[in-house]
């Protein structure tokens, strides 16, 4: 165990992983500009089979300018740079800023954060915080990305369904189009580990599933993310500062009706000379009351056994955020094997 001396982070035991870091992932990778060319259904069936087979791949060709994605970057690293007394005004709520504790059921882990809401006009945190670690204002530099991320995280939602031969392409992005989609974006530090801990690698962010349809990644040049592949092998997700990397959620594995996988993840802190970690995650959620089950036209290819039963967004996040990380989510909303 490690204990965090009161100082830029609030005083808090952190658990050690004492175990080497695991081989590297071969991650599937698709270029979306070919989705604009002659190349679209074979972009379309290599988004399909690699939410199949690993529930996890990267992204190029992805349209999001570069100059904006350094922006971010560089706004980030000035926020979590300032005195803790700063970043304490962002903080308070179910959104801003937060260090250390995990939900709250008791995760923890060695990561300071910026949670914000995306669906609705943009705010003043709790405490009107400001954001104005950059030049220009944080939070309006973080609607910008939002709004060219989530254009992308559609057209990687269209390859979806069309993957799948569904006749509707748009069944999955109008979800996170609607005006009320339950959509967020999260900032994640990874700060420096102390000296006092002995070259054992931390626990940044627990093991757990994503509990929306759709998370998009992107990262600076710092590793640590790790995912477990279907038979439980951790590896390790080699730094890409120019892809995004895409997380099939939980409720995406349940309108696939199990087809598409929930990809299992974590981040771990590891010791060395490398820059603390920083990532940006927009989480694209269905509205509250959007009813979630296996769609029709999937439940028939597999003679008609659903998976998982019909509940609305606003159940599964409510007992979602009743469990610790680890725990599996879907469980709960699973039907028996003889179900129909």
């Amino acid at each position: 165990m490690v204990v965090l001396a009161k100082g830029e982070l609030e005083q808090i035991a952190l658990p050690a992983v004492q175990r080497a870091a695991p081989p590297l992932a071969a991650v599937p990778e698709v270029d979306l500009a070919m989705a604009d060319r002659d190349g679209r259904a074979a972009a379309a069936r290599a988004v399909a089979r690699a939410s199949e087979e690993h529930g996890f791949f990267k992204v190029t060709g992805h349209g999001v300018p570069a100059p904006l994605l350094a922006r971010v970057e560089a706004a980030a690293a000035a926020f979590f740079a300032l005195p803790q007394q700063e970043k304490d005004k962002a903080a308070g709520g179910p959104f801003g800023y937060a260090s250390k504790r995990i939900g709250g059921n008791g995760d923890l882990g060695w990561v300071e954060y910026l949670l914000l809401g995306v669906t609705a006009a943009p705010a003043a945190l709790p405490g009107g915080a400001p954001l104005s670690a950059s030049p220009c204002c944080f939070r309006e530099l973080l609607d910008e990305y939002v709004a060219a991320v989530r254009r992308m995280t559609c057209t990687v939602l269209e390859l979806m369904a069309e993957g799948l031969g569904l006749d509707d392409d748009g069944v999955f992005a109008r979800l996170v189009l609607d005006g009320d989609s339950d959509s967020m974006l999260r900032v994640n530090h990874y700060p420096p580990e102390p000296k006092e801990h002995g070259g054992a690698r931390l626990t940044g962010f627990g093991e757990h599933t994503d509990p929306q349809l759709i998370s998009v990644l992107r990262s600076n040049a710092t590793a640590g993310l790790e995912i477990s592949l279907r038979d439980g092998t951790w590896v390790s997700v080699p730094s890409d500062t120019e892809s995004f990397f895409i997380n099939v959620g939980d409720a995406l594995q349940v309108l696939t009706n199990g087809r598409f996988r929930s990809v299992r993840h974590r981040v771990m802190v590891s010791s060395g000379s490398a820059p603390p970690r920083v990532s940006v995650i927009f989480f694209g959620g269905p509205p509250p009351r959007e009813r979630l089950a296996p769609l029709p036209g999937l439940v028939d290819r597999e003679g008609g056994r659903r998976r998982y039963r019909d509940f609305t967004w606003t159940e599964y996040k409510t007992s979602a955020y009743q469990t610790k990380l680890a725990d599996d989510r879907l469980g709960y909303f699973e039907t028996t094997p003889t179900a129909a």
